[in-house]
């Protein structure tokens, strides 16, 4: 019989210290590569794989917004319904709204945000030297370039005598280009900046998924136009993590313009006072139900802005934003099945 270490039955309290810290210690680096995949804050360094690194520039967790746009468009046309095509169809316009175009947002957001990103959160990949600005713009370029070709086969596939989907993409991404590059660079005003980005997570998928299985009018145009002011409150949580860099480069942002408890505060009202006037409207066409459910999916939010945004919007931004943005985004598809019901 080969020796084998003995089974200590009563281990000493050092020993057992000792291996929760390792299982801690493991656990933590686990979160922190999760975090840095996904393009969160509070990732690690030291990610050696440039697909992975090119995974984190295009930021995942930004996609499921806009994913979900499309879904809530596709809903408020009225004409959606669950065959085999349509759901194909909708599978490439997340595609399409997702991974390609808000990928290419966010990865030129970050070469154009590298001098902030260096003080704010120096283990994104271009500050910490992983990646190189050349790689980063073949990136920016592709993800381009895929993404009007997927637009185009969409406009060819729903039959668009006038590509929609390829217009909506081509004005997206020249939204996100003067939202981040000079001499526009709208992210350098809190309140024109944090407005392009709501709108674009909350119209543009919205009118995609409506253009491609019903006609884009006026009313859902300035209605969801409307909506993305409860998304410009949203945009504005994601300001708080970088007041240091955005005030040592002269952003105006709104937690630098305010404050932070006052920054937080307007972004809290934002979020509440425009879904609660869309609930209005779903009154004002006699969609009440559907109203009401709007209304009851607004209260988590409120519960849980005041027991974590409000009393620290830096530390909590990330747990606020977890546990409070589904039950916006469910009521962005209640208020898109609403329309389609009524016919808007």
């Amino acid at each position: 019989m080969s020796e084998s270490t003995p089974i200590n039955p009563n281990p000493q309290p050092n020993e057992v210290v000792e291996s929760t810290n390792k299982e801690v210690t493991i656990t933590e680096d686990r979160n922190a590569k999760t975090r840095q995949l996904l393009g969160m804050k509070g990732a690690s360094a030291g990610e050696t794989s440039i697909w992975k690194i090119r995974l984190q520039l295009m930021k995942p967790i930004t996609w499921i917004p806009l994913i979900w746009g499309v879904v809530c468009g596709a809903a408020s046309s009225g004409n959606y319904t669950w065959t085999l095509e349509n759901v194909l169809k909708s599978a490439l316009c997340m595609l399409l709204s997702g991974p390609l175009l808000t990928g290419y947002t966010q990865t030129i957001n970050d070469y154009y945000d590298r001098e902030i990103d260096a003080i704010n959160e120096p283990y994104r990949p271009i500050p910490s030297g992983a990646i190189s600005e050349k790689q980063v713009i073949s990136q920016i370029i592709v993800l381009l370039l895929l993404g009007y070709g997927v637009a185009y086969t969409l406009d060819l596939w729903a039959g668009h005598p006038i590509p929609n989907v390829l217009l909506l993409s081509v004005f997206g991404t020249f939204i996100a280009y003067i939202y981040s590059a000079p001499p526009l660079k709208l992210k350098q005003n809190g309140w024109l900046g944090n407005y392009a980005l709501g709108a674009s997570y909350i119209a543009l998928p919205w009118w995609a998924g409506h253009a491609l299985f019903g006609e884009l009018n006026w009313k859902i145009v300035v209605l969801t136009l409307f909506y993305s002011l409860a998304g410009l409150g949203i945009a504005i949580v994601n300001d708080f993590k970088s007041v240091e860099g955005d005030r040592q480069l002269g952003l105006q942002s709104l937690p630098v313009m305010f404050g932070v408890q006052t920054a937080a505060l307007i972004c809290v009202v934002m979020i509440d006072l425009f879904q609660g006037l869309v609930a209005g409207y779903l009154v004002s066409i006699h969609e009440n139900l559907y109203a009401a459910i709007l209304v009851l999916l607004i209260i988590p939010q409120i519960t849980f802005q005041d027991m974590y945004f409000l009393r620290d919007p830096i530390a909590n931004d990330v747990k606020y934003q977890a546990s409070a943005q589904p039950f916006l985004v469910l009521g962005m598809l209640v208020t898109g099945i609403a329309l389609g019901h009524a016919g808007v």
